[in-house]
């Protein structure tokens, strides 16, 4: 009989006027900030196969943030709908200011990854600066310090292995990392039903538990590739072999079927990383269509929304696990986690701690499965970091 795992807590019914006063609540503390810091320019870097959002107030502070890959197609929607309507505003400002950029320009006709990609680059450099003014570590923002370390998972995302081929490379991963947990991926991907290879997915379940043992934590992600009836089919495998939680059965924007397998489950069900609404958030959580949220904090326009969900589900004793979009997105996770009490047991780790370390001087230690939350100041990247001092301009608005 599947038990959940004790990392769970029990599901508790939030009030609807609970959640609508985390929608409406300011989540940083900017105590001490108490001269302006006017924005004076935003500047959108390149270097090394990495997008830097560069923020510059007119006393000269400056915050400095990477952004993930989709910049690498909507950086004009941070050029043209987004970075105006911040230049000659307050930063300290920032939690109006992202709530003011969705109604200019029409721009919620066009939110989504591709827009809140944008805007989540732009706050997170204006968090760094914040942080930085105030002499904080970037958690700090948005609560006490509560955890130093992280345990990680590791994962292989590739559908066209075999089962075998897969376990060898989590294996490996798992040897050279020390992570005490897994996460693999079944179907085919948004497949309506389909397998990536024939008989791959349930196979690889048996043979993942076989392999690792009773006590090895194995995460599963559907990617979207069911309906509600083979969501719970596999959901049903999945607790057969007692996995840790069960992520996206369904595809992202079909909420109804979503529910339909969580209501059928024991295994919690983890759900969130294509999700932009905070109100679709808050209907999950309301409603109880997962256990776990996931928004991914670059997709999700940054941490101030991010920290709202996890708020939210708080309420309802339910875990945040975010998602990773690669790159330097696990780096706010950490901070994330810094001050997040009901933030996931284990959170994924992408295969980028070199970059990582050298935007942040070789902060980033991963030890027997737990990474180190970095203590600097902000974010902690230099100004005359070589990745930033010899990084193309692609544009800048003053």
């Amino acid at each position: 009989m599947y038990k959940i795992h004790p990392d769970f807590r029990p599901y508790v019914q939030p009030s609807p006027e609970a959640l609508d006063a985390v929608l409406e609540s300011k989540v940083l503390n900017l105590d001490g900030l108490d001269s302006p810091m006017i924005i004076k320019s935003i500047e959108l870097l390149f270097n090394g196969g990495s997008h830097i959002v560069r923020t510059t107030t007119k006393d000269g502070l400056v915050g400095i943030a990477p952004a993930n890959s989709h910049l690498t197609y909507a950086w004009p929607l941070l050029q043209i709908q987004i970075a105006p309507f911040f230049i000659g505003k307050d930063a300290r400002d920032i939690e109006d200011l992202i709530e003011g950029v969705y109604v200019i320009k029409l721009n919620y006709k066009i939110a989504g990854v591709a827009y809140y990609s944008c805007l989540s680059a732009l706050e997170l450099s204006i968090l760094d600066l914040l942080a930085k003014a105030k002499g904080v570590r970037l958690g700090e923002l948005f609560g006490p310090r509560i955890r130093d370390k992280v345990n990680i998972y590791v994962a292989s995302g590739n559908r066209g292995n075999t089962p075998e081929e897969e376990l060898a490379i989590l294996q490996e991963r798992v040897e050279k990392s020390g992570a005490k947990a897994i996460k693999f991926k079944i179907g085919g991907r948004m497949s309506k039903n389909a397998d990536s290879l024939e008989g791959r997915s349930e196979e690889l379940i048996y043979l993942t538990r076989k392999t690792f043992g009773d006590n090895f934590i194995i995460h599963a992600d559907g990617n979207g590739s069911y309906d509600d009836v083979e969501g719970i089919r596999y959901g049903k495998i999945l607790e057969e072999i007692n996995a840790y939680f069960y992520e996206e059965p369904c595809p992202f924007d079909n909420l109804i079927n979503t529910k339909k397998v969580a209501d059928a489950m024991t295994i919690p069900l983890a759900f969130g990383e294509q999700e932009t609404s905070l109100n679709r958030f808050r209907w999950l959580i309301l409603n109880h269509g997962c256990d776990v949220v996931q928004p991914d904090i670059l997709y999700f326009g940054g941490l101030i929304r991010t920290t709202k969900v996890a708020r939210m589900a708080d309420l309802a004793g339910m875990t945040i696990t975010p998602h990773v979009s690669g790159g330097f997105c696990f780096v706010y996770i950490l901070h994330l986690s810094s001050y997040t009490p009901n933030i996931g047991h284990y959170q994924e780790s992408k295969k980028s701690i070199e970059m990582t370390n050298a935007f942040l001087d070789g902060q980033i230690e991963l030890k027997d499965g737990v990474l180190n939350i970095p203590d600097s100041i902000g974010l902690g990247i230099r100004e005359n970091n070589p990745i930033i001092t010899g990084a193309y301009r692609i544009f800048e608005v003053r």
